[in-house]
C-alpha cells in the first residue's frame, strides 16, 4: 500500500481522477456496494464531460469500467478508492473510514490516505494451534485480510502456505511418560519453525510487527524457534475459538495488547524527541519543519493526533505562510498533511501522538538526518 501511494503521489496527470466509495464486509451491507459504487461513476462522468474533451474522458472512463466491472464486493473493505488517469487505473480497497466523493485535479488525492495509514498501528497476527496456525493482517482494530491458500500474496510462496495444518508433526502418546512429553515438545517445535518460515517469508515484504496467540505453551515454543523474536510486540494466551473463530474475533481479543504497544511507542516517541532537541537536530516551527520535509531531511516526523492548519504554500521558494482562512484562494487546507506526505516520501516515517503526550503548545516536531 505504501509503494502504490507512493507511486501515485509520484505521478502528474491531467487529469487525476480520485474516487473514494464507502463499502461494507458483510452479507447483506455489502449489497449496497455496487448502487454506491455507480453513483460515483456517475458524479465522475457528469464532471469528465462538462470539464475535459471526449476522448480524454471517454478513455479514462473505459479504463474505469473495464477494471471495476467484475469487482466482488464480498471481498470489500471500509473503503473503495479508485486512482485513475488516461493511462492507469488503481483499484485499492482500505480498511479505513472515508467520506465519498470525487476529486479531480492535477494530482492525485492521497494526503488523507497517507495520514490515516501513518497513525495506524499496521500488524500481522500468528494464530497457533496444535492442529494448525492461520495468519491475519490488521490495521488497528481491523481486519485486512486472513491470508487464504488462493490469494495472490502465497502464489509464489517457497514455504507452506497460510493456514497452516498440521499434519502428524506430533503425537500424543502415553500422556504420563516423560518420553511421550518429550516427544510432543519436540514435534510442536517442528511444526511452530515450519509455521515461523512461512510468516518470515510474508514478514520479508512488509516488515510488519507480530502479535503471537495461542495457549501459553504453544506462545512459549514459537518464541524458542522463531528467527526473528524482535519482531514479537505482544503475545496473548486467553483468546478463544482460535481454530473456528472469526478473523475480527481474533483481532478483537487483542487489542488491549495492541493498546499497550502503542503506548510503548507514544513513551519511545518522547525520549527520541528530546535526544533530538539535544543534539540540535529537532525542529518543531512549521516553517523550518516544511522546509527540511521538503528538502528530504525528515527523518521522523511526530503529529499531535488531530492537528491540521492551513496555510499558503509556495514550493518554488519552500515557504509556508500560516492562515485562518482555509477558504481563500490559494491556501492548502491541511499544509500539515503535505508535511507528512513530503517526510514518507523521501523515505521518512510519521508518528501521531495524543494531545496529552505531545502538549498544545508543540502540536508538530520533526527529527533531522542531520
Amino acid at each position: 500500500m505504501k509503494a502504490t501511494l507512493k507511486s501515485l503521489r509520484d505521478s502528474n496527470a491531467n487529469p487525476a481522477v480520485s474516487i473514494f466509495v464507502k463499502t461494507h464486509r458483510e452479507h447483506p451491507a455489502n449489497e449496497k456496494d455496487s448502487i454506491a459504487l455507480k453513483n460515483q461513476l456517475k458524479i465522475v462522468e457528469e464532471r469528465l464531460t462538462n470539464e475535459y474533451d471526449k476522448h480524454t474522458a471517454t478513455s479514462i472512463l473505459d479504463n474505469i469500467y473495464t477494471k471495476t466491472k467484475e469487482l466482488n464486493h464480498n471481498h470489500n473493505l471500509d473503503t473503495l478508492a479508485i486512482f485513475a488517469s488516461t493511462d492507469d487505473v488503481q483499484v485499492i480497497r482500505m480498511p479505513i473510514d472515508t467520506t465519498e466523493r470525487v476529486m479531480i485535479s492535477h494530482r492525485f488525492a492521497t494526503r488523507d490516505l497517507v495520514r490515516d495509514m501513518a497513525s495506524a498501528v499496521h500488524y500481522y497476527v500468528v494464530v497457533l494451534t496444535r492442529e494448525g496456525a492461520r495468519l491475519i493482517e490488521a490495521s488497528n482494530d481491523r481486519v485486512v485480510r486472513e491470508f487464504d491458500k488462493e490469494d495472490d500474496a502465497q502464489s509464489n510462496m517457497e514455504n507452506i502456505r497460510f493456514p497452516v495444518e498440521n499434519n502428524g508433526l506430533y503425537t500424543t502418546g502415553d500422556g504420563g511418560t516423560d518420553r511421550s512429553s518429550n516427544n510432543e515438545s519436540s514435534y510442536l517445535k517442528e511444526f511452530f519453525n515450519q509455521v515461523d518460515k512461512s510468516v518470515q517469508e510474508l514478514w520479508g515484504e512488509h516488515k510488519m510487527p507480530l502479535v503471537v496467540v495461542g495457549d501459553a505453551k504453544n506462545i512459549g515454543y514459537y518464541k524458542e524457534v522463531c528467527d526473528r523474536p524482535d519482531n514479537i510486540i505482544a503475545t496473548v494466551s486467553n483468546a478463544t475459538k482460535l481454530e473456528d473463530g472469526s478473523a475480527q474475533h481474533i483481532i478483537d481479543s487483542v487489542q488491549e495488547a495492541v493498546e499497550n504497544y502503542r503506548q510503548s511507542l507514544h513513551q519511545a516517541a518522547m525520549g527520541e524527541i528530546d535526544k533530538a532537541r539535544g543534539a540540535n537536530m529537532l525542529q518543531t516551527d512549521l516553517q523550518e519543519v516544511y522546509r527540511s520535509a521538503f528538502q528530504g531531511v525528515g527523518e521522523t516526523l511526530y503529529v499531535r493526533r488531530g492537528y491540521i492548519q492551513s496555510a499558503k504554500i509556495d514550493e518554488n521558494a519552500q515557504t509556508l505562510s500560516i492562515t485562518d482562512d482555509a477558504t481563500a484562494e490559494g491556501i492548502t487546507d491541511d499544509a500539515v498533511g503535505e508535511i507528512i506526505e513530503h517526510v514518507i516520501h523521501n523515505g521518512g516515517k510519521a508518528v501521531f501522538l495524543p494531545e496529552a503526550i505531545m502538549g498544545k503548545d508543540q502540536p508538530i516536531a520533526l527529527v533531522t538526518r542531520y
